[in-house]
């Protein structure tokens, strides 16, 4: 038998009824003993996701909400069983990933049961000829890509997370990786995806470049953040690893500037793989060695493909760039990010030392890209406590852009400050036209601001939620349920 089933430490979410010895001993028998976890260090690993408040909550001793049990299936068909366990005994089910998620999005608020669908980790198939790949929702992106690469392919989608995060991760989230101008969002690369119902019965999708027949099952779990199923498998398109590779580099003296240069370069349709404009206080901080730089704005680019393809690309990005007052600055900065782009220490040891500090990303239309960046900054700085506030444009659209905000503060009462300072950006975006969304989704962060953002489609949504989960046991309170 399991043994006996942990404390909690201190939560911040009340905690629920303990699951019944008859639930856990029949998932003990679909996923074997040693799969199924109720240690206390297994419930609190599986307690938060990597939202930056629950980190300040974690550092005072605070669980955000435990799970009763944590189980590790290792094909779809377990993973049925286990849901049609849940729906038996009314036990509230949380899918769970790499935990990289940072709204909150993986906490088990009602406890229940969490499915870690990590050791679903395989890709099984590569379509050469129509370059696909079909993958177990659980592989980590790093392992995905990495031997996706070693067979002369790229999946193209490389999120900041990708050492930690899964493929199953990405969709449930609709994320967007650095490489996306180029190889395009997750919502681009996704052909067909298996999942488990509510039930527990599993759906298929067909695996076709495109078809008209009626609303498409994966385009309903992209972004549905576990609440309406759990994805177990994947086929998404790759491609041909890239030719060459080129990295450019220019400074400008206002943000406008590179604005419209990279509106221009996609108008033209140039695809950078990646595009990147950060603002004079996020190149202090980022680049500060590069002292050049110092008092600039500055854009970055990787173009890669086709040789003569991509040689092309550059002389355009550079005719434009030089168009709009840019100064070229060669390689190196596009190396630093490269070789910076993964590591998020400084965040970590910055609330180690007390500060609250989170990144949001909204994003709007060319027309009003500049004006969003400006009057969300000076919302966050006319918060009282904040230290910092900055931006950068990570994502970029013939139409429009993403804008990727950092604020930070050492606030006396650091939820009251970090609720203030989500509110005034989320507040400002509804009201400047800008989604309040761009690829983290919603979680528990943004609960609050859903129903404005998506008006009387709210309310379609919760009868397509009502009608698939009609026990509301799949991850409850998240995408705008409950308070």
């Amino acid at each position: 038998m399991m043994a006996d089933k942990a404390e909690p430490l201190k939560e911040t979410f009340p905690h629920p009824p303990r699951l019944s010895d008859a639930f856990l001993e029949e998932v003990e028998k679909v996923v074997g003993s040693a799969d199924l976890k109720t240690s206390e260090a297994e419930l609190v690993a599986h307690s938060r996701d990597f939202w930056p408040l629950s980190q300040v909550w974690f550092l005072k001793g605070k669980i955000p909400a435990l799970p009763e049990a944590v189980a590790y299936p290792e094909s779809t068909q377990e993973v049925a069983k286990i849901v049609r366990l849940s729906a038996k005994y009314n036990v509230p089910i949380v899918p769970y990933g790499g935990g990289t998620g940072v709204l909150g999005g993986a906490i088990p608020i009602f406890g229940g049961l969490v499915v870690d669908i990590k050791k679903m980790n395989k890709i099984l198939e590569v379509n050469d000829k129509s370059l696909l790949v079909k993958a177990q929702a659980g592989i980590n992106g790093w392992r995905y890509e990495e031997a996706l690469n070693s067979l002369g392919y790229t999946g193209g989608h490389i999120p900041q997370s990708l050492p930690s995060s899964t493929v199953g991760g990405w969709i449930a989230c609709r994320a967007a990786g650095q490489f996306s101008t180029k190889y395009g969002k997750i919502e681009d690369l996704v052909v067909s995806v298996e999942a488990v119902m509510p039930d527990g019965k599993v759906v298929k999708s067909k695996t076709v470049p495109r078809s008209s027949t009626g609303p498409r099952l994966e385009q309903l779990l992209l972004g549905s953040e576990g609440i309406l199923g759990i994805i177990t498998e994947a086929t998404l398109r790759i491609f041909p690893f890239p030719e060459k590779r080129v990295l450019l580099s220019f400074a400008f003296d206002e943000l406008e500037r590179p604005l419209e240069a990279v509106r221009k370069i996609l108008r033209r349709g140039f695809f950078p793989a990646v595009v990147r404009i950060y603002d004079e206080a996020e190149v202090s901080l980022h680049f500060r060695n590069l002292k050049e730089l110092e008092g600039k704005s500055l854009l970055l680019f990787v173009l890669e493909g086709d040789a003569r393809l991509t040689d092309l690309e550059a002389e355009v990005v550079a005719e434009e760039c030089r168009k709009e007052g840019g100064s070229f600055n060669g390689e190196e900065p596009v190396k630093h990010w490269l070789k910076t782009r993964f590591d998020v220490h400084l965040l970590a040891e910055m609330v180690k030392a007390g500060a609250v500090i989170d990144t949001i990303e909204i994003a709007t239309t060319w027309d009003k890209a500049a004006e969003l960046y400006h009057g969300t900054v000076e919302s966050l700085h006319a918060v009282d406590g904040t230290v910092l506030a900055s931006g950068h444009f990570s994502h970029f659209y013939q139409d429009g852009a993403c804008l990727y905000l950092t604020f930070g503060g050492f606030p006396t009462s650091p939820d009251e400050y970090y609720w203030q300072a989500w509110g005034a950006v989320m507040e400002t975006t509804l009201k400047l036209g800008g989604t309040i969304s761009h690829h983290h989704g919603v979680g528990l962060v943004r609960a609050k601001w859903v129903h404005k953002e998506l008006g009387e489609y709210f309310e379609v949504l919760k009868k397509i939620k009502s009608a698939i989960d009609p026990l509301k046991i799949f991850n409850p309170g998240k995408l705008g349920w409950g308070e």
